[in-house]
């Protein structure tokens, strides 16, 4: 069973009224993938920020309100997903590879 909390993330201590938040857990199997690399592209298509997954799988990015792109880049793997982060919601994604 995947460790990732449904939902994605806890985000107690943030406050998510401010900020547009893109975030949730990349699974292979039903199993949390780690080592993976999450990238956030804009709506061009350019590079904007990248974190690792978490033990568990998970990720989470603070963007700006608009259309992003989020592409999960995993041994053998490539998948985007397109997201709209909008100001003051959580935007959760739960990405198979």
């Amino acid at each position: 069973m995947c460790g990732a909390v449904a939902g994605g993330p806890d985000i107690s201590g943030v406050d998510a009224t401010k900020e547009a938040v893109i975030q949730g857990f990349v699974t292979k199997g039903g199993d949390p993938v780690s080592p993976a690399y999450v990238r956030l592209l804009d709506g061009s298509g350019e590079f904007t920020a990248e974190v690792p997954t978490s033990a568990t799988g998970q990720f989470r990015f603070f963007a700006a309100p608009g259309t992003w792109t989020v592409r999960v880049l995993a041994p053998g793997a490539s998948v985007d997903r397109a997201v709209r982060a909008e100001l003051g919601e959580v935007a959760d994604l739960a990405i198979t590879v």
